[in-house]
C-alpha cells in the first residue's frame, strides 16, 4: 500500500506491536496505522510522525486531531 496524497487522513490504534500501516478505510476515507506508542504526553504523535516520515522519505506533520484518534497528515 502506497501513500500519494500530500494531505491524507490517518486512523490511529496505540498500544500495538508493531508500527504498522495495515490498511485503508473506504467509507472514512483514511488509512488505518497501528502504533507502538501509548497516547500519552504526545509520544503516540511523535511516534505517528516518526513512522510516516521515514515510511514516505519525506517530512510529514499533523495539522488536525493531535488528541484525536483521526488525524489528518500532511506531507511537508
Amino acid at each position: 500500500m502506497q501513500i500519494k496524497e500530500s494531505r491524507f487522513q490517518v486512523i490511529i490504534k496505540t498500544k500495538s506491536n508493531s508500527n504498522k500501516l495495515v490498511g485503508f478505510d473506504k467509507e472514512k476515507q483514511a488509512y488505518l496505522l497501528n502504533i507502538k506508542a501509548v497516547p500519552e504526553k504526545g509520544q503516540a504523535n511523535k511516534e505517528i510522525i516518526k513512522f510516516l516520515s521515514k515510511l514516505l522519505k519525506k517530512q510529514v506533520r499533523i495539522v488536525k486531531g493531535l488528541k484525536s484518534k483521526e488525524k489528518i497528515i500532511e506531507v511537508i
